[in-house]
């Protein structure tokens, strides 16, 4: 079920998306420029709004710059497909931006005493950066790591709700949709280890030992 709400959400957004960058790519805008606007933008938002408590603000900014991960990769698509500095530049800035959106986080809670919400927030950096990592080392040694049920834009999402809810007054919603997220993103974690460990087994009989 959840597979199904994600891939009709990503073709929703697809209906938008694609008309933004025909006209984006008819302009002469680039990709990797867009990709690079849209870190800056991220790291705006959650630095320059949500460390300092502004969390709607910064939870809107952050989300509109985030959706630009799936416009560049649009862009790439229709014009002729992404190149190799193009997919390292984007996995690169997402990482910048994923680590400025948790760590303005983090540091928000903290100045709100708020331990477990830190606590959440760290969790969800280190398996944040497991889940990308497992992907790119898979594709580094000829496999696939494309599963699991919180890729990118579904964890900004997430944390994105939870920071919206807790600036309109929800208590604790924040720390709730990081310690939501920390959960789905290290199951996510063991989905794409279990997805490598069955086509290793397949490449390399007896990879279990």
């Amino acid at each position: 079920m959840a597979k199904i709400f994600q891939v009709s959400a990503r073709a929703g957004l697809a209906r938008v998306i694609e008309p933004v960058a025909r006209a984006l790519l008819r302009r002469g805008v680039t990709p990797n420029a867009v990709t690079v606007t849209g870190t800056v933008g991220v790291l705006v938002g959650a630095l320059g709004f949500g460390a300092r408590g502004e969390l709607v603000a910064g939870a809107i900014i952050v989300t509109i710059f985030a959706l630009t991960d799936l416009l560049d990769g649009t862009m790439a698509r229709m014009s002729g497909g992404s190149t190799k500095f193009g997919a390292f530049l984007d996995s690169s800035m997402d990482r910048v931006a994923d680590g400025a959106v948790f760590g303005a986080v983090a540091y928000w809670l903290a100045t709100e005493n708020d331990r477990w919400g830190v606590a959440g927030a760290l969790v969800c950096l280190v398996a944040g950066g497991v889940v990308s990592y497992v992907k790119a080392r898979a594709e580094g040694l000829g496999m696939t790591a494309n599963v699991g049920i919180a890729e990118r834009t579904e964890r900004l999402i997430i944390v994105g709700v939870g920071g919206i809810l807790q600036g309109a007054g929800v208590p604790h919603a924040l720390t709730v949709a990081l310690w939501l997220l920390a959960a789905v993103s290290v199951f996510t974690v063991g989905q794409r280890m279990t997805h490598v460990y069955r086509q290793a087994q397949r490449i390399e009989p007896g990879v279990s030992r």
